[in-house]
């Protein structure tokens, strides 16, 4: 194996991504741009709509998506494929699979695994097997390499060799997206480590940075999300205090981010596949070495109760105001985990739904971006993408910040008593009854 590989051999080689979710979709556009790649999901639906050039994440640019597809070069260019048979003469193998916890929070690496295997399947000498799912520190040489193993046949960094280069996505956002995000690679090897990142290099115009070890990449991505789950956990708490101060908590962090140093985090719900589990990795593996993390599961815990803390708020607001909780019509605002984001895997709004439940309120959950087919399948809630003309309701929730909703005439949707509580911050202090 070279200890380099120019240009020229990168414009020979081909390359398969495992899974086409919303790390997988725009990985695979972008190389497809430079090199030949093979796009791989065990979803045959999703793989006959991409094949339309119809992407339901809205994760990869369309124009992108659809000029790539249509290449008639054998060198560059995108083929799609439930069939992992048709990777077979693939060089590099790099997975993207979703890498959740269950309902007690332990990690859950059985996409991981199950991806492992399928590629040990077409694993042939001198391939390099690239993860960029989250995993905690240690997992790829611990878990997925034997694998690899196991299956193919071949040895470790003698036939075959090993990479991480863990996703920076962060869906819905326009500005930082793949190639203008700085990445971080790793190898098995020295040798590995520079091909892997020479070829992230062709792609990634914010340049990278080669990580010593797979280990140090694996332990960069889960602290990058840990720092910002305990960061948020903090404004939260300061949140809940203020609130008992009467204090609004915009203002002190407003007050506060004069000072150069101050970091400006804001209170809010903290869902969707990284921050909301990434600490848990991190957290069971310093378990599994016999150290408890204190802080790490503190800020979780506390994160993870602020969609109950909301809804107990609104009910407050709403006995305060001699509004009567039971049987009350809220309308909840977003059910996604983030902003102008179509996914609602692992949101915490659906805490603040449940809480609400238990009140015997009248929910009606309005999301213009959500498929209410993935809400009802996630959660067995009902949602609507457009509102009834005429509906009013007790009170409004608005959960997330999507851009169709700041275009919203809330006084139109409201009984003239009735209760605003605003999560995210979207509107003035003065148009809503409560904030954190």
């Amino acid at each position: 194996m070279p200890s380099t590989i120019t240009k020229q051999d990168l414009g020979k080689i081909k390359i398969a991504i495992i899974g086409l979710g919303y790390v997988g979709l725009p990985l695979a556009v972008e190389f497809a741009k430079k090199h030949a790649v093979v796009g791989f999901d065990t979803g045959k639906h999703r793989i006959n709509e991409l094949k339309k050039g119809y992407d339901r994440t809205l994760s990869a640019d369309g124009a992108s998506l659809k000029e790539v597809t249509k290449s008639d070069s054998a060198a560059v260019g995108l083929h799609f494929t439930d069939k992992i048979e048709d990777t077979a003469d693939c060089n590099f193998y790099i997975v993207t699979v979703p890498t959740p916890v269950d309902k007690i929070n332990r990690p859950d690496l059985s996409h991981l695994l199950k991806a492992s295997e399928t590629v040990g399947k077409v694993l042939q000498k001198g391939d390099i097997v690239i993860y960029e799912s989250t995993v905690y520190p240690g997992a790829t040489e611990e878990e997925c390499v034997p694998i690899l193993e196991k299956v193919s046949g071949l040895k470790f960094n003698i036939d075959f060799f090993a990479g991480y280069s863990p996703e920076r996505i962060n869906p819905g956002d326009k500005e930082h997206t793949l190639t203008k995000v700085l990445k971080v690679t790793s190898g098995s090897t020295p040798e590995a480590a520079e091909i892997i990142d020479q070829l992230y290099n062709t792609i990634i115009t914010a340049g990278t940075h080669k990580a010593t070890s797979i280990k140090v990449a694996e332990a960069a991505k889960v602290i990058e999300n840990s720092q910002r789950d305990i960061n948020i956990a903090f404004v939260n708490e300061l949140s809940k205090i203020f609130s008992r101060l009467g204090i609004d908590t915009e203002e002190v962090l407003q007050a506060a981010g004069t000072k150069w140093n101050f970091l400006k985090f804001k209170p809010g719900l903290v869902g969707g596949h990284c921050i909301g589990v990434d600490p848990y990795y991190l957290a069971r593996k310093a378990q599994q070495m016999g150290y408890h993390p204190e802080i790490i599961l503190a800020g979780r815990r506390l994160n993870d109760g602020m969609g109950e803390y909301v809804a107990h708020e609104v009910v407050k607001l709403m006995i305060k105001k001699d509004i009567e909780v039971k049987n009350a019509d809220v309308l909840v605002l977003g059910i996604t985990f983030k902003e102008n984001c179509l996914d609602v895997r692992n949101t915490k709004v659906i805490d603040i739904v449940n809480t609400l439940k238990d009140y015997d309120i009248n929910i009606t959950i309005f999301d213009p971006l959500a498929d209410p087919a993935d809400v009802k399948h996630e959660y067995g809630w009902e949602s609507v993408k457009k509102l009834k003309a005429g509906d009013c309701y007790d009170a409004v929730i608005i959960a997330v910040a999507h851009d169709d909703f700041k275009k919203l005439d809330l006084k139109k949707l409201c009984k003239e008593n009735k209760v605003i509580y605003d999560v995210k911050g979207m509107l003035a202090k003065d148009a809503v009854d409560g904030r954190l």
